[in-house]
C-alpha cells in the first residue's frame, strides 16, 4: 500500500521503534498519524495525534477503534520483554504478562481495527515481531514464546483478512537499540533504519519483512536438517 496520504496508527509510539515509525511515516507523507501509548502525555513528537491505548485493556482498544475510525494502516508495535528463564520460579507470571501484551494485545488491536480497515478500503496491518518468532533465544526465553504466538496469530490473520483486501505484514528483526534491549549484549540496529525498512516493505506489498541478515539466516536455517531451532545461534 502507499504510505503517502495514508492514515496510520502506531501502538507503543512514544519511544523505540514506535517513535521511529511515527517519524518515518510523517517523513514519507502520511496524511495523519495516531501515536498510541499508555500515557498519551508521553507522546511529544510534533505533527501526530496522541491516543491513549494500553493494548492489555479491551475498553481502551475499543475506544481507540472508535476514535481512529479513519485509519488505513495499523502498526502493532507495542511490546514488553524480560530475560526470565523458562525454569525460573516466576516464569509463568512473566510469560503471562508478555503474552498478554505481545500476543493477546496484538490480536485485540487487530480484531478491533479489522472492520475499520475494511470500511476504508482494506489497507494494511503490520505486526512488529522478532527473529525469536522462529527460535527460542537463550537470552529471551519467555519473550520468544510470546513472539512465536504473535507470529502464528499474524499468519492466521493473514488468512482471515485476505478476503477484505487487507495486507497483513510480519516484521522480523534482531536486536534494535531501544529500551527493550538495554542491558543485552550484541550488535543493535538503529530504530530509524528499521522503521525505514519496514515502510519500504509495506509500500512494496510484502507479506514478510526480514529486516536484517541475521533474521534472514535464522528463517532459512529453520528449514535445515537439523533445524536451527534445535540449537539456536547466540546473538553477538
Amino acid at each position: 500500500m502507499k504510505i503517502e496520504n495514508s492514515i496510520a496508527l502506531v501502538t507503543g509510539a512514544n519511544r523505540g521503534i514506535g517513535l521511529a515509525l511515527t517519524n518515518a511515516l510523517l517523513a514519507r507523507g502520511a496524511k495523519k498519524v495516531y501515536a498510541a501509548a499508555r500515557d498519551p502525555r508521553s507522546v511529544t513528537l510534533p505533527g501526530v495525534v496522541p491516543l491513549r491505548l494500553d493494548v492489555t485493556q479491551p475498553d481502551q482498544v475499543a475506544a481507540a477503534a472508535r476514535e481512529a475510525g479513519d485509519v488505513t494502516l495499523v502498526i502493532n508495535n507495542a511490546g514488553i520483554a524480560s530475560t526470565t528463564k523458562l525454569l525460573a520460579p516466576d516464569a509463568e507470571a512473566t510469560l503471562a504478562r508478555e503474552v498478554e501484551t505481545n500476543a493477546y494485545g496484538l490480536l485485540r488491536v487487530s480484531r478491533a481495527f479489522a472492520p475499520v480497515l475494511a470500511r476504508n478500503g482494506g489497507g494494511a496491518l503490520v505486526n512488529v515481531l522478532s527473529v525469536v518468532s522462529f527460535i527460542n533465544a537463550p537470552t529471551l526465553p519467555t519473550y520468544s514464546v510470546s513472539k512465536s504466538a504473535a507470529w502464528s496469530i499474524s499468519n492466521g490473520l493473514r488468512n482471515e483478512l485476505r478476503a477484505q483486501g487487507t495486507q497483513v505484514v510480519g516484521v522480523y528483526v534482531g536486536f534494535v537499540d531501544t529500551d527493550l534491549t538495554k542491558g543485552l549484549q550484541g550488535d543493535k540496529h538503529d530504530p530509524l533504519d528499521v522503521a525505514g525498512t519496514i515502510l519500504t516493505g509495506v509500500a512494496a506489498n510484502s507479506e514478510e519483512i526480514l529486516v536484517d541478515e541475521f533474521s534472514r539466516k535464522v528463517k532459512a536455517g529453520v528449514g535445515q536438517e537439523p533445524s536451527l531451532y534445535l540449537h539456536p545461534p547466540q546473538r553477538g
